[in-house]
């Protein structure tokens, strides 16, 4: 059987690619490495890793046992991380973590805000995506995280703080003569920047387009404010939630709002077993309070 130290010498090895590299990894000495490595192949019964030209290469049971050491690995390491953010505590420390959209305008807004009432509460502000929103918090690597969906999930517990559009974001240039709201037909006529992904916002508009429309779109893009650059450089229109296309407003880009008027929800989102602290609470306010004068 391996031990634990086994595993994070034989996980070290095996992604550095050398024994001296793994031992800075670990910040130990190469003969330590080497020790825990043979002790480790003696308990298991074959190699991990054989020379063959003068380079430590993995043996096929090796490649089989990674994934494993791997993931156990990263379990540790979360481990860890939890340990290290419960010694952390506090009720003057706030942990935000936010999509990459909102984290663009809204947050910022939201937190300069909050900091000039109570500029005794410090941040920690991550960005994250949909998928990653469950992990911060079970990890208690945030108190509270902002999305576009409300995870169900027995142990996360969402309060609405407000509602956004889709939007669809252009160069004035390309569109000189824009409605006051784009139509699907309009859509079809011009180069489509289409969004990927899992979340709501990234589905709901592509749940709408009809199958050659999704043929037709020549770039996807999973992140919207990179779609926010792509129509900056010209490569086409995207259509965003309000909040990328808002904060990308200038003299040159634009937006609109959708003729069908897809419309989205924007959650505050906790662990159900874990209270939100006075300044979470506010904090909460005022992000809905932000959100209102934003769209007013």
């Amino acid at each position: 059987m391996m031990s634990l130290r086994h595993i994070e010498v034989f996980h070290a090895v095996y992604q550095s690619g050398s024994v001296s590299a793994a031992a800075r990894a670990l910040n130990v000495s190469q003969p330590s490495v080497s020790k825990v490595l043979r002790h480790a192949e003696s308990r298991i019964g074959f190699a991990l890793f054989r020379i063959v030209k003068g380079r430590l290469v993995p043996t096929d049971e090796a490649h089989i046992l990674f994934p494993e050491a791997r993931d156990l690995h990263t379990r540790i390491e979360s481990l860890q991380e939890m340990t290290k953010n419960l010694r952390r505590g506090g009720d003057g420390h706030l942990r935000l973590a936010v999509l990459p959209s909102l984290g663009l305008d809204v947050a910022p807004s939201a937190i300069a805000r909050f900091h000039e009432k109570h500029p005794k509460v410090s941040f920690d502000v991550q960005t994250l995506h949909n998928e990653d929103v469950l992990r911060s918090l079970y990890e208690r690597d945030s108190d509270l995280a902002v999305a576009y969906d409300a995870p169900h999930h027995p142990r996360l517990s969402s309060i609405r703080v407000g509602s956004g559009e889709l939007a669809v974001l252009y160069r004035k240039r390309d569109l000189p003569d824009a409605p006051a709201r784009v139509s699907p037909e309009l859509l079809r006529n011009l180069p489509l920047i289409r969004l990927t992904g899992k979340g709501s916002v990234g589905t709901l508009f592509s749940s709408k387009l009809e199958p050659e429309d999704t043929d037709r779109a020549g770039i996807a893009v999973q992140t919207y404010y990179v779609a926010a650059g792509l129509v900056r450089q010209g490569a086409g229109v995207a259509v965003v939630d309000e909040f990328t296309a808002r904060a990308q407003v200038s003299a040159d880009l634009d937006f609109r709002y959708l003729t069908d008027g897809l419309s989205f929800n924007v959650y505050c989102i906790h662990l159900e077993d874990r209270p939100l602290s006075g300044p979470a609470r506010d904090f909460v306010t005022t992000l809905q309070e932000t959100l209102r004068t934003m769209q007013a």
